[in-house]
């Protein structure tokens, strides 16, 4: 709900904004057609151009943020696409914390086919937040065709080894979450033993329901435990369950990233 009116209030702060104005100077998509790396599975991306100065968000982007939405259509061969997301930057946006990217970022795509396909059609439609000093929706359309017989693209390959290191090479140990009920939801606080990631450390709590709002971390560290409090309300105003095993912790630190999947009860 706070995306979604962080969202008004920057189309309210725009009284120059004409509906179906084009955004094309300040950000645009462009498909990176790829390479198979197997029989069923098509390496692609999008890569997002933003004008200098401009920036768009992580798929978890705070709370100022515009949470990126993809529809992806095309070929009825195509049975899953998994997007796969760079280490984002930790900025500022109206004295709230953003989580996303600046100039250009190139989202990496794992496309599942069904059996040997030939050249297979993507096409879609994604709903991003661009910011300088305000923050915009845009919806990008996008369409190409993926190769047979595709080439390695070094900006894909980049990108995927861009990604937040995993836990077991990041040598993290127990990882616990513990929860409390609260007025009006559930209040979280993981313990991560992990090593320090950098002389600053932002740390990102997500659920497997995305429509759950998280608020941001605040966290401390001592020695090599790094300790986080997010508190957690679902868009039913209900009470509600959260899954552990589907708890996924991202550490922000200024010197490596790290994600974290799962936790125990602590």
């Amino acid at each position: 709900m706070r995306n979604i009116l962080a969202a008004i209030c920057a189309l309210v702060a725009l009284p120059n904004l004409a509906l179906g104005q084009s955004f094309d100077n300040v950000v645009q998509a462009e498909v990176l057609t790829g390479w198979r790396s197997d029989a069923a599975t098509h390496l692609a991306a999008i890569k997002i151009t933003l004008a200098p100065g401009w920036a768009t968000y992580w798929r978890a982007p705070g709370d100022s943020g515009i949470p990126p939405q993809f529809t992806f259509a095309g070929s009825d061969q195509i049975t899953k696409i998994t997007p796969h997301w760079p280490t984002p930057e930790v900025f500022g946006t109206n004295g709230l914390r953003s989580v996303g990217y600046y100039d250009t970022v190139v989202i990496p795509l794992t496309v599942d086919l069904e059996g040997a396909a030939p050249d297979v059609a993507l096409e879609g439609e994604m709903l991003i937040g661009v910011c300088e000093d305000i923050c915009i929706p845009v919806t990008l359309g996008f369409s190409a065709l993926l190769p047979v017989k595709g080439t390695a693209d070094s900006a894909i390959t980049a990108a995927l080894a861009d990604r937040p290191t995993p836990q077991a090479a990041a040598n993290v140990g127990d990882v616990t979450c513990r929860i409390d009920p609260i007025a009006d939801g559930l209040r979280m606080t993981t313990q991560v033993a992990v090593p320090k990631t950098g002389a600053s450390e932002h740390v990102v709590v997500e659920t497997r329901d995305p429509s759950i709002w998280v608020s941001e971390a605040k966290s401390t560290r001592s020695g090599d435990t790094l300790t986080s409090v997010v508190d957690m309300v679902h868009p039913s105003g209900q009470a509600f369950a959260i899954d552990r095993s589907g708890v996924r912790i991202t550490v922000l630190g200024s010197d490596m990233a790290v994600d974290i999947r799962g936790c125990s009860a602590g």
